[in-house]
């Protein structure tokens, strides 16, 4: 199987993890941002993730995660979701997206190989969340916002091993989350908060952004 992805895309980073978690062997291959060509043959339009198996093709990230978890009969997404998850990264998604995208766009991952990716993903986030130099301008209330919010989630975190205390699609919506503002120097991670960000990272596989902090 292979995984068609990019590196610091959240939707990807969730088929990711029921690879890593269910240690099922799958090839990873970035393509680079502009890349239309690729992703439109293979299912109509220019989205990741894709997974490709046996000569097929299939996007759309939770789809994906649902039958690569079925693919054995024994799923591991098995536990309970709640609201109060969903709803955390719901109230923060403005400063999520504000705060992660610019940093994202000076990172030097596979994706942005070339001067053209880069401008790309560029042009096309600034679409969506207005120039990057303004968004970078509101750092320090923005991150203000998700320090405050910080302790409600810590408070949401049952274990390490699973938000919930047992594996389930809030841990696949909330460790990309987590991962991508791992990019956002001066936030301030509640030990629980980061011991989830980092347990979730070892059981699957995927590195944080630390490295890359801004």
């Amino acid at each position: 199987m292979k995984l068609y992805i990019y590196d610091h895309c959240p939707f990807c980073v969730k088929p990711r993890m029921i690879f890593g978690l269910k240690h099922i062997p799958v090839t990873d291959i970035v393509l680079l941002n502009d890349d239309v060509q690729t992703p439109t043959r293979m299912i109509g339009r220019k989205m990741v993730p894709i997974l490709e198996q046996d000569g097929h093709f299939m996007g759309e990230s939770m789809d994906i995660v649902t039958h690569v978890d079925a693919m054995d009969g024994k799923p591991l997404l098995t536990g309970p979701t709640r609201p109060e998850v969903t709803a955390w990264m719901k109230e923060m998604h403005e400063p999520y997206l504000n705060l992660t995208l610019p940093r994202t766009a000076a990172t030097p991952l596979p994706e942005f190989a070339t001067t053209a990716a880069r401008l790309y993903f560029i042009r096309n986030k600034e679409e969506m969340v207005g120039p990057f130099y303004q968004r970078l301008a509101e750092s320090p209330a923005l991150i203000a916002r998700i320090n405050a919010a910080f302790p409600r989630l810590a408070g949401l975190i049952r274990s390490p091993d699973a938000v919930n205390g047992q594996l389930s699609t809030d841990d696949i919506h909330l460790f990309p989350f987590l991962r991508n503002l791992t990019l956002v120097a001066g936030l301030v991670w509640p030990e629980p908060v980061r011991a989830y960000a980092t347990r979730m990272a070892q059981a699957t596989g995927i590195g944080l952004l630390d490295a890359m902090a801004a």
